[in-house]
């Protein structure tokens, strides 16, 4: 790779997006004194609140994205449904980091599934359903109980649906939309792993230690790390995010969740292009949690230590949960992060703590 000289700070840099993602990333890359620009649809975005300065247009504004990205040194994006066009619309004005193939290829469920299985990695076994018929010749090769997943969009559990049995096809079908959709085996893991990791513009990949998930009703409820595990576990894991780095050609973080099959080994369950709900552990516990490594990454810096220096328990606030803000900022053993979103809705993510204890 050709020499690429890292950004000066007073540099600005894009995000694509402004939910709590794009906020903590924002903050990060203020701390390493850059200029953040934002872009987002809705105007008052979680993120706006906390950049310099805050561009707020639709998606589909192409010559918006064009003109926000013309302003930054370079663009990065906060999540993975950012349309694909309007990617593309930033990377013809600013380098954008990570690249359209990070994007196109876990965007949709089966594309990113074949990837995966193209570099020779597990994952649970799946079949492609997109009409009610193919849907019920994908159970008969795969078999119940199985979950039907959208190929496009859905996460914190939308866009599911479980069958126990064949008969529940139909009623699946329905209650996804009757959607384009990828049928994924059920996994029978012993527990949920996750290794986020950054790569830097030179190839160079150095993972955070594995965190252990719990998740409730298809959120991510609480992630401990580093995890208990076993060196053969942990080189594995490790060897899973390089392949996957190196194959999206990847620059900045990104997350692997895994299954934890027993003897089986790891299995991957999905690949997030970017910063990651179970990576947020990191921004206490370590010397450069997630947020800041990505935009090192970004910036062309060289990677910050992920090496952490206590063991934390970071712990989702969904819902009315951040209601107890008093009790939670009160406890000297709790760092609290709350994401500025105006409105408490059930299901949706207000913040998280995270709790540290010695390693």
């Amino acid at each position: 790779m050709s020499h690429v000289t890292p950004l000066s700070p007073g540099a600005a840099i894009g995000i694509l997006g402004g939910g709590q993602l794009g906020r903590m990333l924002a903050m990060a890359g203020a701390q390493l004194g850059f200029d953040i620009h934002v872009f987002d649809p809705e105007p008052n975005c979680p993120a706006a609140r906390v950049c310099d300065r805050a561009w707020a247009a639709p998606w589909d504004d192409l010559g918006a994205v064009q003109a926000f990205a013309a302003r930054c040194a370079a663009v990065t994006f906060e999540f993975e449904n950012v349309p694909l066009e309007a990617l593309n619309a930033a990377a013809s004005a600013a380098p954008v980091r990570p690249g359209a193939r990070s994007l196109e290829l876990t965007q949709d469920r089966v594309t990113e599934k074949d990837f995966i299985n193209g570099l020779g990695i597990a994952t649970a076994p799946w079949a492609v359903a997109g009409s009610l018929d193919t849907l019920k010749a994908a159970l008969e090769r795969v078999g119940t109980p199985s979950i039907l997943k959208t190929r496009r969009f859905g996460y914190d559990g939308k866009g599911q649906a479980r069958l126990k049995s064949q008969a529940d096809a139909e009623a699946a079908w329905d209650e996804i939309g009757r959607q384009p959709a990828i049928l994924e085996g059920f996994a029978s893991f012993r527990r949920e792993l996750s290794v986020v990791a950054a790569r830097a513009l030179d190839g160079t990949v150095l993972p955070f230690p594995l965190a252990e998930n719990v998740h409730r009703g298809g959120i991510l409820r609480e992630s401990t790390g580093p995890a208990e595990a076993s060196e053969a576990i942990r080189d594995q894991a490790i060897a899973i995010a390089e392949r996957i780095g190196a194959g999206l050609e990847h620059i900045g973080v990104f997350a692997v969740e895994l299954f934890d099959m027993g003897e089986q080994g790891l299995w991957v369950n999905e690949i997030a292009p970017r910063v990651h709900n179970s990576g947020h552990w990191t921004m206490d516990a370590c010397p450069a949690g997630q947020f800041e490594q990505h935009m090192r990454a970004v910036a062309g810096w060289p990677l910050g230590d992920p090496e952490p220096h206590s063991r934390c328990t970071m712990s989702n606030l969904i819902g009315h949960d951040v209601d107890a803000w008093t009790d939670l900022i009160a406890d000297p053993d709790v760092r609290l992060h709350l994401y500025g979103k105006r409105e408490v809705r059930d299901g949706r993510k207000m913040g998280h703590v995270n709790r540290l204890r010695k390693l």
